[in-house]
């Protein structure tokens, strides 16, 4: 898979964030085919791992703005994350699991970051343009348009 610019929701960090995720999701395509457990487990527990941290951190970022549907997007994170544990049960349990999971990643990432994730954008946004004139207003005239040149 590769990263295509249209999957951007503009928010730097939750885009980078993003991009590690597909890195995640490409090295368990590369794997797949060789049936190397290890190095699929490796994948998998960082890939995991990784999607935790990534939710947690976007979660607290829509806490601090106030998103008002947070908890519907919480819970589809709840949901991902019991999907990526029944899949590591599933390989603890000797099965293979690398092309379903492949294919589930592949298309749940691009979906969430399209849909789910660009509802909260214009939320962020526009708590963050309201602390960047805040500031402007504390700090002095020109403040805020250096954030924007």
């Amino acid at each position: 898979m590769e990263w295509n610019e249209s999957y951007n929701i503009g928010i730097e960090v939750i885009d980078h964030q993003h991009r590690q995720i597909l890195d995640y999701i490409n090295a368990l395509g590369q794997v797949k085919s060789t049936g190397d457990r290890d190095k699929i487990r490796e994948v998998l527990d960082d890939l995991i791992d990784y999607t935790q941290s990534h939710f947690s951190f976007e979660e607290n970022l829509l806490e601090q703005v106030s998103y008002q549907y947070l908890t519907s997007h919480r819970g589809i994170h709840e949901l991902f994350v019991k999907k990526l544990n029944d899949y590591r049960l599933k390989f603890e349990q000797g099965q293979s699991i690398e092309k379903d999971l492949y294919r589930l990643l592949s298309k749940w990432l691009i979906n969430h970051i399209q849909h789910d994730d660009q509802d909260y954008v214009e939320a962020v946004r526009d708590n963050m343009l309201s602390y960047l004139r805040t500031q402007e207003k504390k700090k002095g005239k020109g403040w805020f348009a250096r954030f924007f040149s």
